[in-house]
């Protein structure tokens, strides 16, 4: 039998990218999403590869998360790799003309949703035991702020610190956690947040060379497949033409 990956948010940048690097690697692929006919484009792509099962799935439903779960069937079970990938981030201005739901949003999904599921796969993955692995897709944002992060960069800290603890309580049980944190890339991040605004999504990354999905997705499969001794706890991981700024200061 060959080793599953569990990845949600497939549906489009680092989880589609994933799921397509894990099919090369032959590993079985369950894979969710809030849009069917993508995961469905996806499967057919990819089954002629190894075994795929998909599911229509809101991360941020508790109940459709473990109902998900119980209806798999036997052959996609036993999961070895899970990556937490569904997230999202809204609303990029100031804190204080955000409307209350972006930050709802983003908080139900990147927070609530990777609990969700997080919880409901744990029995599965201590099960499988050594060299499992919780593969959480945070940000540079979860550790460096900066104008209009707000909410989003608060949930990626979480992400971080939620794996930190969890490698705390897992240490004995050979499941392995570890926080991605990407920093600019380009995919439809920067559409979503801005809700469709192509324009903003070209300025970003114009004139620069940004990470792709498929370079998160090497990552990710990385991790996975280490020896079942190692632990990456955090990989950060910045295209080399981008780094840090100066302090901003407000003058008269």
């Amino acid at each position: 039998m060959s080793q599953i990956a569990f990845i949600t948010g497939a549906t489009s940048g680092f989880g589609r990218a994933a799921a397509r690097r894990f099919a090369e690697g032959g590993w079985s692929l369950v894979l969710s999403g809030r849009r069917k006919e993508r995961l469905d484009e996806l499967k057919a792509e990819l089954e002629s590869k190894v075994p795929v099962y998909v599911a229509e799935l809101d991360v941020r439903d508790a109940k459709a998360v473990q109902d998900m779960v119980a209806a798999l069937p036997e052959q996609f079970r036993a999961v070895k790799a899970l990556v937490n990938n569904a997230g999202l981030a809204l609303s990029p201005g100031p804190a204080q003309g955000v409307a209350l739901e972006d930050w709802q949003t983003m908080i139900d999904t990147n927070v609530t949703g990777l609990v969700n599921v997080t919880h409901t796969l744990l029995p599965t993955l201590l099960e499988t035991g050594a060299g499992a692995s919780i593969i959480n897709i945070g940000s540079v944002a979860g550790q460096w702020p900066y104008p209009g992060g707000h909410v989003y960069g608060a949930t990626k800290a979480f992400v971080k610190q939620f794996g930190y603890n969890l490698r705390c309580d897992l240490i004995s049980t050979g499941v392995r956690v570890t926080d991605i944190a990407p920093g600019m890339a380009e995919t439809e991040f920067t559409l979503v947040r801005t809700k469709g605004d192509q324009s903003a999504s070209d300025k970003l990354y114009r004139g620069t060379t940004p990470l792709t999905a498929e370079d998160i997705a090497e990552q990710i499969f990385y991790v996975a497949t280490l020896p079942d001794h190692i632990n990456i706890n955090r990989l950060e991981v910045m295209p080399s033409r981008q780094a840090w700024s100066s302090f901003a200061v407000d003058r008269d």
